[in-house]
C-alpha cells in the first residue's frame, strides 16, 4: 500500500528533475575545472546525452541509480506497483544500452558515471581525465 495519496505521489514525483541534476552538475563542474567546454543535452544525437565533449568526439552519460537501474543501494525497489517499476526500469535499461552502442557506432566514445560513483567521491576526477586523454581515433 502506497502510504502517500496520488495527488501527493504526484507532486513528488514532478519535483525529480531530467536535466541539471547535482549529479550532473558535479560532472559539468569538473570537466569545465579540467578545462574542458562541452554542449549539453544535444537534441541531434541519439538519447540526447547529457555532456558532449564534440571536438574530442566524446560524450558523458551521468545515470541515477535509482532510475537506470544500478547494482548499488542507492538504486532501492519501491515496495509499491512493483510490477510497474520493474518494467519501467528494464526498459530504461534496455534503452540506455541501445543509445550507448549507437553513438558507439557513429564513432563517439561515451563514459557512464553512476550517481552512487559521485555521492562517494572518489575517483570521479581521476576517471574523467583518463577518459578525456584517451584519444579518440575517430575525431581529428
Amino acid at each position: 500500500m502506497d502510504i502517500f495519496s496520488k495527488q501527493r505521489r504526484s507532486i513528488l514525483m514532478s519535483r525529480i528533475r531530467s536535466t541539471d541534476t547535482k549529479p550532473e552538475l558535479v560532472v559539468r563542474s569538473i570537466l569545465h575545472r579540467l578545462g574542458y567546454r562541452f554542449r549539453l543535452h544535444v537534441k541531434d544525437l541519439q538519447g540526447r546525452p547529457d555532456i558532449v565533449l564534440p571536438r574530442h568526439g566524446k560524450i558523458v552519460m551521468v545515470q541515477g541509480c535509482f532510475w537506470h537501474g544500478h547494482t548499488c543501494k542507492l538504486a532501492s525497489h519501491p515496495k509499491s506497483n512493483q510490477s510497474y517499476w520493474n518494467s519501467k526500469i528494464r526498459r530504461n535499461r534496455t534503452r540506455d544500452r541501445a543509445v550507448i552502442r549507437g553513438l558507439v557506432k557513429d564513432g563517439w566514445a561515451v563514459l557512464e558515471i553512476w550517481e552512487c560513483q559521485i555521492r562517494a567521491g572518489t575517483g570521479v576526477a581521476e576517471n574523467l581525465r583518463a577518459f578525456m586523454k584517451t584519444p579518440n581515433p575517430l575525431f581529428p
